[in-house]
């Protein structure tokens, strides 16, 4: 009874945070972008960073973005670098947020320093810095400023899968390889068969390839027998908090304390002859859980399966683990 309270629990957990992650707040209002300040940097690139960062805010967020033609009429004769100046301008223009940027450069690196500032309250909301390793990688940081202006979070907070600079990863871009491999254990708890035992020690080694959206691969176990499976999940998550669902096929050895039994005739008396009951057979699995730290080179992992084994006992289980793949 408290497996299943816990486990209930668990799932629970798991639905929360797959809401948590797929749930965004919707901005209202109007940003504007200033026009990027440059030390060092050909014309033609700082314009196209600029173009890149518009575009980017337009996929990550429901504001109005005010056109360039209009941001730069609002622009006094002089300068605009201070916050005074920038927050007059927010306010000629009917804006609630503006951003500012400036990009200069150290040897082939680009560095990008940029603030968000909210014109109502008149106050700071994210100041950072990105780097590109070289003038190509700037598509990549203009895409992580707009997620970090959208989010009013730092650079290093919106880390994903698919959006990691080369200043933060080596090839692949993201922290850690397409290829994973690591150990899980935990315990079973039969729902059906397995001479009606209350829980089992588990154990299991799973390999395999992630991509952005979802991972497939082998899993060997040691689960009141031993077995191995073919597994799919699809990745509700990105982020360093990622939600899944998934399901496997394999086959699965399940040892018994006794897989006979004597057949009784029509007069009630043993007739002497065995039946072998079938303990092996093919096995579906249905899986939720939780892959911790995913954006870098290693994962924890928590994972709730229910698995269903085609043999004459009618084997039948929940299964609960927690493990690390790197």
């Amino acid at each position: 009874m408290k497996s299943s309270i816990a486990i209930l629990v668990f799932v629970c957990l798991v639905l929360f945070s797959c809401a948590s992650v797929k749930s965004q707040d919707t901005i209202t209002g109007r940003i504007a972008i200033l026009p990027f300040e440059s030390v060092g940097i050909d014309p033609v690139y700082i314009q196209s960073a600029e173009s890149i960062l518009r575009l980017e805010l337009g996929r990550e967020t429901t504001m109005d973005i005010i056109s360039e033609k209009r941001t730069k009429s609002a622009l006094p004769d002089s300068d605009c670098v201070d916050i005074q100046c920038a927050i007059k301008v927010g306010q000629s223009l009917n804006a609630s947020q503006i951003v500012t940027c400036k990009l200069m450069t150290l040897g082939e690196k680009i560095i990008a320093q940029y603030k968000l500032f909210d014109i109502g309250e008149k106050k700071l909301l994210v100041q950072d810095q990105a780097t590109a390793s070289y003038i190509e990688d700037l598509d990549m940081v203009m895409k992580r400023v707009a997620m970090s202006v959208v989010q009013h979070e730092p650079i290093i907070k919106t880390a994903e899968v698919g959006a990691i600079t080369e200043h933060e990863a080596e090839v692949p871009r993201r922290r850690g390889a397409h290829t994973f491999g690591g150990f899980s254990f935990g315990y079973l708890y039969p729902q059906n068969g397995y001479d009606d035992v209350d829980r089992s020690f588990t154990m299991d080694f799973r390999t395999g390839a992630e991509f952005q959206d979802y991972a497939v691969g082998m899993q060997l176990f040691l689960r009141k027998g031993f077995g191995v499976n073919i597994f799919g999940t699809y990745l509700l998550s990105r982020k360093d908090v990622c939600p899944y669902i998934g399901g496997a096929f394999g086959f699965h050895w399940i040892s018994h304390s006794d897989d006979s039994q004597q057949t009784i005739s029509h007069n009630g008396s043993y007739n002497g002859d065995v039946e072998e009951k079938k303990k092996d057979g093919f096995e579906l699995a249905a899986n939720t859980g939780l892959r911790l730290f995913r954006t870098y080179n290693f994962q924890i992992i928590i994972n709730l399966a229910y698995a269903y084994t085609f043999n004459d006992f009618d084997d039948q289980a929940i299964i609960f683990t927690i493990g690390l793949l790197r």
